[in-house]
C-alpha cells in the first residue's frame, strides 16, 4: 500500500503542538486518575454494596474497559475522516456524565451501568490523540512528545491517590452526606462527584482551543478526494503484510497488558498484607508517583532519540523491550518484600523502569502507519490494553485470589504468579520484533 510523500505544508507552530500536548496529557490526567481514585474505593464499594472481589473487579476494570475497548474500533473510523479535535471534546463530555451517574449508583446494576457509560466516553480518546501528535511532530521528534503527553497518565494516577486519600479522610467523619436535590449519599459517591468538574471543565477547553492539525501521509487513493476511512479488510492486509514487525508489538502489548491487573488491585496488597489504610497508601504512593513514573516516561523518550541519532531505526521498540526486560526484578519481587516500605521502594524502581517504555511504544506504532488507517491500527492497539489490561486483568488477579487461594490476604501470591509468567513472556515476544521493527521503519521513512 502507497502513500503520499508528506504534505508540502510545514508541521505546526511547536508553540501550538506542545499547547496540544498539554491539554491531551490533563485529559489522560483526568481519564486515569478516575481509574486511581477508584482503587482505593473499593472496599468501601464492596461493603455497601455487598460485593466480592470478583464483582468489584468488573466495576473497578471490566465495565468501563469493555466497552471502551469494543467502541473504539467503529469511532476510529471516524478519527480518520473527521475532527480528531470534536471526538475527544464530545467524549469527555460523556465522561463527566459518567462520573456523575457513578456517583448517584446505589446498586451494583446502575453502577456497571454508570462505568460502561464512561467507556463510551473514552472510546476515541486515543486513536484520535496518537492520530494528531503524529501529524503535530515529525517522527523523530514524536517519541518524546508521546512521553510528555503521558505524564498525564502517571500524574493522574499519582493525583487521584493523594487527592483521593485526601477526601477520604476528609470524609471519614460524615460516611453519609445530604446533598441538595440528590439527598443522603455515600461518601465515595459524592466522590464520583466531585471529579465529574474536570471532565466539563477540559471538554471545553479541548473544542475551543487546542489545533486540529493537517492530515501527514495520506493514502495515494486519497489525493484530491474527500477524506474516506480505509476499508477493515485493508486495515488487517496491511497489518498482516507487515506481521513480522506488527505481531511481536501487538503480542508483547497483549501479554504485558494481561500483566497489568497487579497494579490495579496494588492499594488492597497494601490494606491486606500490611494492615495500611487506604489513605495511608494513597499518600505514600502519590507522593512517589508524581517523581518516579514521570522521570521514567521523560528518560524512555530521550533514550530513543538517543538511539535514533546513533543510527538505529529500531530505536522505539529497542527501549520498549529495554523496559520490559529491566523492570522484572522489581515487579516480581515487590509482593514479596517483608515490610511496606521496601515493597514501595521496589514499586518506585518498577514504575520508573515501566514507563520508560510508554511513549516509544506509541511512537512505534504511529510511525509505521499511514494517516489514513492510522485511527484505526491504533484502536486495534489500544483494544489489547483496554479491554485485557484495563478489563479483564483486574478479573484474573480476583478470580486467583478468590478460586486458587481462597483467602483475600493472600492476594499477594496472584500478583507475584502473574508478574513472574507473564512479564518474562512479554519481554521476550517484544525482543523478537526489534529487528523487523527497525527494517519497517527505515522503509516507512520515505512518506514520513
Amino acid at each position: 500500500m502507497t502513500t503520499d510523500t508528506a504534505i508540502s505544508e510545514p508541521y505546526p507552530d511547536p508553540r501550538r503542538a506542545w499547547y496540544g500536548v498539554g491539554v491531551f496529557a490533563l485529559m489522560l490526567l483526568v481519564l486515569f486518575g478516575n481509574s486511581g481514585i477508584i482503587g482505593l474505593l473499593v472496599d468501601d464499594i464492596k461493603r455497601d454494596l455487598g460485593l466480592s472481589d470478583v464483582e468489584a473487579s468488573l466495576i473497578i476494570g471490566f465495565a468501563a474497559s469493555s466497552l471502551h475497548a469494543i467502541l473504539a474500533l467503529p469511532v476510529s473510523r471516524l478519527v480518520d475522516t473527521v475532527s480528531r479535535r470534536l471526538i475527544l471534546g464530545v467524549g469527555l463530555l460523556i465522561l463527566g456524565a459518567s462520573s456523575l451517574a457513578t456517583g448517584l449508583a446505589a446498586t451494583f446494576g446502575t453502577l456497571f451501568l454508570a462505568r460502561l457509560l464512561g467507556g463510551i466516553g473514552a472510546a476515541g480518546s486515543g486513536p484520535a490523540t496518537y492520530s494528531i501528535l503524529a501529524d503535530y511532530f515529525p517522527p523523530a521528534k514524536l517519541p518524546r512528545a508521546v512521553s510528555f503527553m503521558n505524564i498525564g497518565t502517571v500524574y493522574g494516577g499519582a493525583l487521584a491517590l493523594l487527592i483521593g486519600a485526601t477526601l477520604l479522610i476528609a470524609l471519614r467523619a460524615t460516611p453519609t452526606v445530604t446533598l441538595p436535590l440528590v439527598g443522603a449519599v455515600r461518601s465515595w459517591q459524592v466522590i464520583f462527584m466531585i471529579t465529574a468538574v474536570p471532565d466539563f471543565l477540559l471538554a471545553l477547553l479541548m473544542l475551543t482551543t487546542v489545533l486540529e492539525p493537517p492530515r501527514r501521509g495520506r493514502l495515494a487513493l486519497a489525493r484530491g478526494a474527500t477524506p474516506r476511512a480505509v476499508p477493515v479488510r485493508e486495515v488487517f492486509r496491511f497489518l498482516w503484510d507487515g506481521r513480522a514487525h506488527f505481531g511481536p508489538m501487538f503480542g508483547g502489548l497483549l501479554v504485558t497488558s494481561l500483566a497489568a491487573g497487579v497494579l490495579t488491585w496494588t492499594p488492597m496488597f497494601y490494606v491486606r498484607t500490611y494492615g495500611w489504610s487506604p489513605a495511608q497508601y494513597g499518600f505514600l504512593q502519590g507522593i512517589i508517583g508524581l517523581v518516579a513514573s514521570p522521570l521514567g516516561l521523560l528518560s524512555g523518550g530521550y533514550l530513543a532519540e538517543w538511539f535514533a541519532r546513533r543510527g538505529r531505526d529500531d530505536a522505539n521498540l529497542r527501549v520498549v523491550a529495554l523496559a520490559a526486560t529491566l523492570h522484572l526484578p522489581f515487579s516480581i519481587g515487590m509482593p514479596l518484600m517483608p515490610s511496606p516500605y521496601l515493597a514501595l521502594t521496589l514499586g518506585a524502581l518498577n514504575g520508573f523502569v515501566g514507563f520508560m517504555g510508554a511513549g516509544p511504544q506509541n511512537a512505534a506504532l504511529q510511525v509505521l502507519v499511514p494517516n489514513a488507517m492510522r485511527g484505526q491500527v491504533t484502536a486495534l492497539f489500544l483494544f489489547i490494553f483496554s479491554m485485557v489490561g484495563l478489563g479483564f486483568s483486574p478479573t484474573l488477579v480476583a478470580l486467583l485470589t478468590h478460586y486458587v487461594f481462597q483467602d483475600e490476604s493472600l492476594l499477594r501470591y496472584s500478583m507475584l504468579v502473574i508478574s513472574g509468567t507473564l512479564g518474562p513472556l512479554g519481554a521476550v515476544i517484544y525482543w523478537l520484533g526489534v529487528r523487523p521493527y527497525g527494517a519497517a521503519f527505515a522503509r516507512a521513512r520515505a512518506w514520513h
